[in-house]
């Protein structure tokens, strides 16, 4: 179920042809087509468990059984272009388009059925599964459920993955908008005032740290730096070292005004004093006390009000427990012949591929189960 990345990765592996796909789309891959600004951010150069937000053990076996060389190596055969471009995530590989990918599946899965246009309304389970549909009942032997999380409503993205899980017994951890912008508090409305900068920033959240562009919006922040901060994000405070890889003392020479002398936009710099209280005068005349001040361009602490939620999100962090799935197989330890691949389940990856090669990996490993099977 499901004609996303995972479901037809697994489509294309399956050697029966008595495989049938489900999707609510009237177009197999909706998702796969506007990802990565429609040239779909494939996979990354360097993949590792960390990158993700989940079981770090289960994530690596996941991994190990089917990694970023080997889809790599995978779209090669198939012919698909794609480069390396790390202008917004370092060690993305982006397609020409998003098309290219949903062509090459949709060669590979040519032989499967696929229903488009298609809700699954309800499962039932009697020795065998009974998929009631909008438009009728499907029967099967055995299940997969790839219909990833809620985010990207407008291109059919439901609960039903989760409604399925917590049916058949399974615990579906909080699920939460990820990889989306930040509202704001009203000490950080200023933000707000400078809509439409980009700044190339450090983000400390948790126990992460990431480098990056941070984008000022109406709402508040989003860009790359801020959607990976997104998914690690609790509750609490953040923070935002405006002047990376670089000291605060370094700026503290001449006699220029302080928004001439930190080489920052000058319309933020203008909004950052006056947050702080501080007038814009020569650098020479500050004391301790307003360098003090100053100095929090290094280490900007804030707690964000909350996230653009899902209309806005990149992906949905929870999901399907993973300690109830079968790491070799992607079955459910409580319900046989039912698996869960992708973002169903809670695996979430950061921005940069992460999510596409989870989808991928996830995919392999529940079709070498299935090809075992037949």
């Amino acid at each position: 179920m499901g004609a996303g990345a995972s479901g037809l990765m697994l489509a294309s592996l399956l050697k029966s042809n008595n495989v049938c796909l489900i999707d609510s789309n009237a177009k197999v891959g909706a998702k796969i087509k506007v990802s990565g600004g429609a040239k779909c951010n494939i996979t990354n150069k360097k993949v590792t468990a960390n990158n993700y937000l989940g079981d770090n053990v289960f994530v690596s076996s996941v991994l190990k059984e089917f990694s970023n060389d080997d889809l790599i190596n995978f779209l090669k055969k198939q012919n698909l272009d794609f480069k390396l471009n790390e202008k917004i995530v370092k060690g993305t590989f982006f397609c020409n388009t998003s098309q290219d990918v949903i062509d090459m599946f949709l060669k590979l899965i040519k032989s499967k059925r696929v229903f488009l246009n298609t809700q699954v309304c309800n499962i039932e389970f009697d020795n065998f599964y009974k998929i009631k549909t909008n438009n009728q009942i499907i029967e099967a032997k055995k299940v997969v459920i790839a219909s990833g999380g809620l985010s990207y409503q407008s291109l059919g993205a439901s609960s039903i993955a989760f409604d399925i899980a917590k049916k058949f017994k399974h615990k579906v951890n909080p699920l939460n908008p990820a990889l989306v912008g930040f509202t704001v508090q009203k000490e950080q409305f200023w933000f707000k005032n400078l809509s439409g900068i980009s700044m190339f920033v450090k983000v400390n959240v948790e126990n992460k740290s990431f480098e990056g562009n941070i984008l000022f919006a109406h709402k508040g922040i989003t860009g790359p730096v801020i959607l990976n901060s997104s998914l690690y994000w609790k509750k609490g405070k953040m923070s935002i070292d405006f002047l990376p890889n670089k000291t605060f003392k370094s700026f503290l020479k001449g006699n220029k005004n302080i928004s001439s002398s930190f080489n920052l936009p000058k319309r933020f710099m203008q909004e950052f004093l006056a947050s702080i209280e501080l007038d814009d005068k020569p650098i020479s005349k500050l004391n301790k006390e307003e360098l003090k001040k100053l100095e929090i361009l290094k280490n900007y602490e804030f707690a964000p009000a909350g996230n653009f939620g899902y209309t806005k999100a990149e992906v949905t962090k929870g999901g399907v427990e993973v300690d109830e799935i079968d790491v070799k197989t992607m079955e459910s330890k409580i319900q046989k012949n039912m698996y869960f691949i992708g973002e169903a389940l809670d695996v979430t990856g950061e921005l940069g591929g992460f999510n596409f090669q989870f989808a991928f990996s996830s995919a392999y490993v529940c079709a070498k189960e299935l090809n075992r099977c037949v």
